[in-house]
């Protein structure tokens, strides 16, 4: 990253201007109040209204009525604009109501936002034991040598033995409140990292999407030679 890309993101990166907006606490604070804390993936443009018109409300009443104006609704569709790039708004199969979810550069924000406030339970863990059982399992699938293949194996099925020993005894091995407290907590963590890769992956969709439509509007020569063009870069 050097200046002028930094530069260009600055003045262009949705999430960026999100950060730079004057009325930056409203737009993210219910955006995670609304999306992010939930985990919701989506929202009517009705339902999402009167939660806004809510959170205005109780804004209001602390900072008066000139804090801010406009109407709910208002706000949803400037967030939703092309110049902001906070919110996408859409209409479902079927349905003839606008829908509104975060989009992927938004939800960046909000999230880098969220990890900035010092957490009093950090989980540590739970992770090194995803990180060594990614390990295991890289070292084991790849292993090419059949007698040590079937040494790990071995091993597994021995402690799997062991521990139906264990319960066979009545020795039953219990998780500890904090442990329990962790996995829950990186439950949450992974299934909202789910809901955002879900969302960048709609986008990348879009992004190439257009792509194809700019390009097959200046092009001359046959289909599959743009497609062949556009995937080709999409793959490097």
């Amino acid at each position: 990253m050097d200046y002028d890309y930094l530069t260009g993101l600055r003045s262009n990166h949705p999430a960026w201007r999100l950060l730079n907006a004057e009325h930056a606490p409203l737009v993210i604070g219910f955006l995670h109040r609304t999306f992010i804390r939930p985990n919701v993936r989506a929202s009517s443009e009705e339902e999402l209204a009167a939660q806004l018109d809510d959170y205005l409300h109780h804004l209001r009443e602390r900072l008066g009525e000139a804090a801010f104006p406009r109407q709910a609704k208002e706000y949803l569709n400037d967030w939703a604009g092309d110049t902001r790039g906070w919110l996408r708004r859409y209409y479902p199969p079927d349905s003839d109501e606008p829908h509104f979810d975060l989009s992927s550069a938004c939800e960046q924000a909000v999230q880098w936002l969220a990890g900035l406030d010092r957490r009093p339970f950090v989980g540590a863990e739970s992770r090194i034991r995803l990180v060594f059982d990614l390990l295991r399992e890289i070292a084991h699938e790849t292993e090419s040598d059949p007698a040590a293949r079937i040494a790990e194996l071995e091993r597994r099925r021995d402690a799997i033995d062991e521990a139906i020993a264990r319960v066979d005894a009545g020795r039953l091995m219990l998780m500890e409140p904090t442990q329990l407290r962790e996995r829950v907590l990186q439950i949450a963590d992974t299934a909202r990292a789910l809901l955002a890769d879900f969302r960048q992956v709609e986008q990348n969709f879009r992004d190439l999407d257009r792509q194809v439509r700019d390009r097959i509007a200046t092009w001359d020569g046959s289909k599959g030679e743009i497609l062949d063009e556009v995937f080709g870069e999409s793959d490097d």
